[in-house]
């Protein structure tokens, strides 16, 4: 038998000319969206893409200058090609890193774990639900998962997934303004999408990760 081979990690930045003004009331921002072609070991290839993405901006009711809510929209999708495209599984789990005072831009990407900001090195853990709001001071960065997922696991408790696995080649996600809160963040703030992709086939497990570009909430 086969063991199963864990490949490195790829990712995939999608930057544009400049970077978004700073948010008022109600802003709308456009994003370009992105993808990445990426061949696993096998041959197998996985493209990763984001579009129709957009954010919505806007300070809180109250005015004060540490607080914000943003809608975001976007549909992520993986498709593969190849030896191993209709009997390997994808697991999809997108989902977005807000920072306050960091420039999020700097983020050199790994996986589906964790990321660290090149220029702060600011430990990433997407380990909390989208819905949840955010709270923190400057020089910190959090992410947070789209998705998840309730099921009973094998005892038949309550599990949560922070990811959708689907057999291949394809499994996509969309979502229309998802929102969340900032609080605390007294100075700037930036927050960008992300997706990570985990292939998984009877000889190894490939990751792709596609990071959307980085947009001012003010």
């Amino acid at each position: 038998m086969f063991g199963k081979v864990l490949g490195a990690a790829l990712a995939a930045t999608v930057f544009g000319m400049g970077q978004t003004a700073v948010a008022s009331a109600d802003t709308f921002v456009p994003l370009p969206g992105g993808t990445i072609t990426r061949e696993l070991a096998d041959g197998t290839t996985v493209t990763v893409t984001v579009e129709r993405e957009s954010a919505k901006v806007s300070p809180s009711l109250g005015a004060t200058p540490v607080h914000r809510n943003v809608w975001v929209t976007a549909r992520a999708s993986v498709d593969l090609a190849g030896p191993s495209a209709s009997t390997a599984t994808i697991k999809i789990s997108p989902g977005y890193v807000v920072g306050c005072q960091v420039d999020i831009g700097g983020i050199t990407g790994s996986n589906n774990e964790s990321a660290t900001l090149s220029n702060n090195t600011v430990p990433i853990a997407p380990t909390e639900s989208f819905g949840a709001g955010i709270t923190f001071g400057p020089g910190k960065a959090i992410a947070r998962l789209m998705l998840d997922l309730e099921m009973p696991d094998d005892y038949g408790q309550e599990s949560h997934k922070r990811y959708n696995k689907i057999p291949g080649p394809h499994t996509s996600v969309t979502w229309i303004d998802e929102t969340f809160a900032v609080d605390g963040c007294g100075g700037y703030a930036q927050a960008r999408s992300f997706v990570a992709a985990e292939i998984d086939s009877t000889n190894y497990i490939g990751n792709v990760v596609l990071w959307g570009q980085p947009f001012s909430i003010g």
